[in-house]
């Protein structure tokens, strides 16, 4: 995707209006000053009014004046071009105001003294949706000098001729460093150099210092975007100086900026630079006799005002030239009929930037401040050589001082009136603001959540992983408490109970009572009718183990509170017989739907309930030798999954949640016990 068309180009009306909005203005006419280009790789850039910076390629032999952007990445001409060729594809070109459609052809192409050949470009033959006869203005093509990666006719073209063509350049030629300057003029400044410069691979001769300034990181974008990479960088912290000389505090849009950073691209396509709102309003909003013109979304402020600005990246100061934070150069008049100059720096629409991928587009009213190095790095795809990251070099073209008295020449006459009582600035709680259409509102919350869409898209994929792992485990258990439903029905090593007298019930032995009044059936004993507890009848059992697998629940709430009892009734009373009819009662008291509920559960609570382990022999010798005397215990070990006699400390905290439940009730009754 593009990103930018140089505003002024496609409008006849305010050529700065980047919302394409229109208002009558009448500029003055300038001649085009281009240059012949010498033997280096230096080409001369011609300034029309201010808004528009031109320079000069040739493609299939014809020479054709071409705008400079650095905000886009393809090359489009109009009219026709001589030894060219048609590739049979056609491709649309978006920008901000405008659109350029065509066929793309390739033809050999020359630029500041660089030869590249079959170098594709779009031939837009049909300029009946541009606003202005272009050729009037001065150029008849544009020429990208952003990142490949911005390239749509490179998403066309199946081969190297569809890159950019400073990628081309730095292909072909590998000796070469990858990098152009830029140097803007100043119109209507007379101490600005007569005109602008564009090298590539080295510096103009009176700016080689620019080598020593900060190299400033480019801050790329999301691989997924990386069509809409521009030449961007972070401001320091707290990096604008507003007219009052206090630091401008804007939060950035860009999630992954640091606190007090903003995002910044460098674009000299952009003739008015956009910067947040609350930026613009700092700036002009406390200029007496400042208007927002609502109709063109710009500030207005008189001529006469002197207006100090102040960039710092990488800990150099840059400031603005008082001509540039306002511009003459459009004859508007305030609503009272005067005269009056336009801010350069305009509140920034949504619409640039709904990624929320950069706050702020320093264009031409910055860039003509700075010397610019753009240093392409690893940008270059197609070179063997690892050239590292791309970044940034500024720089500063503008003294205070002397600019101080460029504008009393130039605004006041020669008569410096800047410190007069009309010029002061109004206290900060009488600063205007500049409304927010409802249009841009409903963008900014677009720009809101598309910003974060990274992190948007990444908590949806951890939900659905999430519920899909939760539901997979759902349905594991599930299965598995089948599997061992099935297995434990096989299992149950307890005979029946039965409602004859004398038969065997569940449990095995009670003490009290002698070996001679117990029945023999088999190996396995079975207590007296008669000796006071409860006899199960075989039916109800079977019954229970129907539904033994609805739930497992009752096991961990039952079980802690009857031995829980237990223990307390034996402490609190040694007397054997006393606590186990104590205890008895209390497991009598539970609900019997839990009692049937689970298989496992009602044999524990036999087992727990009989007099052989609510009564121990006293003295107990230890837990682990009491278990060995008890009848029974063998299979309550085995209930618990742990070897008999002995407990296992390994394979005690192991297994299902339910085993795990009865394993803990076994150790609180052997602690009790003891």
């Amino acid at each position: 995707m593009l990103s930018f068309l140089p505003v002024l180009s496609l409008l006849l009306h305010l050529h700065a209006a980047v919302h394409a909005l229109t208002f009558d203005v009448h500029v003055r006419e300038r001649a085009n000053t281009l240059t012949a280009r010498d033997t280096s790789h230096v080409t001369s850039v011609s300034n029309n009014r201010n808004s528009e910076y031109i320079a000069n390629i040739t493609l299939g032999g014809r020479t054709i004046p071409v705008l400079l952007d650095t905000g886009s990445s393809d090359l489009w001409v109009t009219g026709s071009v001589s030894n060219s060729k048609d590739i049979g594809k056609s491709v649309s070109l978006s920008y901000a105001v405008g659109k350029a459609a065509g066929d793309i052809y390739t033809a050999d192409l020359q630029f500041a003294n660089y030869t590249v050949t079959d170098q594709a470009f779009l031939l837009v033959q049909d300029t009946s949706s541009f606003s202005v006869d272009i050729t009037s203005q001065g150029y008849e093509g544009l020429i990208g000098l952003g990142p490949n990666t911005g390239s749509v006719i490179r998403d066309k073209v199946d081969d190297a001729s569809g890159d950019s063509v400073l990628d081309r350049i730095f292909t072909q030629n590998t000796t070469s460093a990858n990098y152009l300057t830029v140097l803007l003029n100043r119109e209507g400044d007379p101490n600005s150099p007569a005109t602008g410069q564009l090298t590539i691979s080295e510096p103009l001769p009176q700016y080689t210092n620019i080598s020593s300034m900060p190299q400033l990181p480019v801050t790329k974008v999301h691989k997924l975007t990386d069509e809409d990479q521009h030449w961007q960088v972070l401001t320091d912290v707290n990096g604008i100086i507003g007219p009052d000389g206090q630091p401008i505090e804007v939060d950035s849009i860009v999630p992954s900026a640091p606190d007090g950073q903003l995002v910044a691209v460098f674009d000299s396509g952009f003739t008015l630079p956009q910067v947040p709102r609350a930026m613009s309003d700092a700036i002009y909003g406390r200029v007496q006799g400042a208007e927002y013109n609502e109709e063109s979304e710009v500030w207005t402020v008189p001529c006469d005002q002197l207006l100090n600005l102040t960039f710092k990246f990488g800990g150099v100061e840059y400031p603005i030239h008082p001509l540039d934070v306002s511009s003459s150069d459009f004859n508007m008049v305030s609503s009272t009929g005067e005269p009056v100059c336009v801010g350069t720096f305009q509140p920034i629409t949504s619409a640039f930037s709904l990624l929320g991928e950069y706050d702020m587009i320093l264009g031409m009213a910055f860039m003509r401040n700075t010397y610019t190095l753009l240093d392409y790095g690893n940008f270059m795809e197609n070179t063997a050589v690892d050239h590292g990251n791309p970044f940034i070099q500024l720089l500063p073209l503008t003294n205070v001082v002397a600019a101080h008295n460029d504008f009393v020449q130039v605004r006041l006459a020669g008569v410096d009136t800047t410190g007069n009582a009309a010029h002061a600035l109004l206290p900060a709680d009488q600063m205007q603001h500049s409304p927010i259409s409802a249009a841009e509102k409903k963008k900014q919350y677009e720009e809101m959540i598309l910003s974060r869409w990274p992190y948007i898209f990444v908590g949806c994929l951890v939900f659905v992983l999430l519920c899909i792992g939760l539901i997979t485990w759902r349905c594991c258990v599930a299965r598995r408490r089948r599997r061992e439903a099935k297995a434990w029905k096989k299992k149950v090593p307890l005979p029946l109970p039965d409602t004859e007298p004398g038969s065997p019930g569940v449990h095995k032995v009670s003490f009290n009572h002698d070996n001679d009044s117990y029945l023999e059936m088999g190996e396995t004993k079975a207590y007296p009718v008669d000796s006071g507890y409860p006899v199960y009848p075989a039916t109800a059992y079977r019954a229970s183990t129907a539904s033994s697998q609805r739930t497992r629940v009752p096991i961990v709430v039952a079980l802690p509170l009857l031995l829980l009892t237990h223990s307390v009734s034996y402490l609190s009373n040694p007397c054997p017989s006393l606590a186990c009819s104590r205890s008895h009662f209390v497991y009598s008291t539970i609900p019997s739907r839990w009692q049937s509920y689970d298989v496992r559960a009602r044999t524990v609570f036999h087992y727990l309930s009989s007099p052989s382990f609510l009564c121990p022999p006293s003295p107990l010798p230890s837990p682990l030798s009491f278990l060995s005397d008890i009848p029974g215990s063998k299979e309550l070990l085995q209930l618990a999954a742990v070897p008999y006699p002995t407990v296992s400390s390994s394979r005690l905290w192991t297994g299902h949640p339910s085993r795990i439940s009865c394993r803990l009730c076994l150790l609180v009754s052997l602690t009790a016990c003891v």
